[in-house]
């Protein structure tokens, strides 16, 4: 938005006070809990992403052991060399952006 002097302003927050937005005015317990909500809707999923691949992966090895010990072993260096490599690599993109 334009203002008068030519300088450019934008409305960050879309309510006002009395229509129940955000507000200074809020006690510390109230900013907390929302901060809270707000952090839980990015986090949660990648919490049950990790539970879940980390499931997988308990499961599959579990069922690879009946196959015999040559092919738990296998299995076991490959996907620690795989699981290592790809959070490597994964670091190493959020260190260099």
């Amino acid at each position: 938005m334009a203002g008068e002097g030519g300088e450019l302003t934008a409305i960050l927050l879309k309510k006002t006070a009395e229509e129940g937005g955000e507000n200074d005015k809020l006690d510390m317990k109230e900013k907390v809990w929302r901060e809270s909500k707000k952090l839980w809707v990015v986090t949660a999923p990648a919490i049950f992403t990790r539970f879940s691949t980390s499931g997988v992966y308990l499961i599959s090895q579990a069922f690879i052991g009946h196959l015999g010990p040559t092919e738990l072993a296998a299995y076991s260096i490959t996907l620690t060399v795989l699981l290592r490599f790809s959070n490597g690599i994964l670091v190493s993109t959020l260190l260099l952006s």
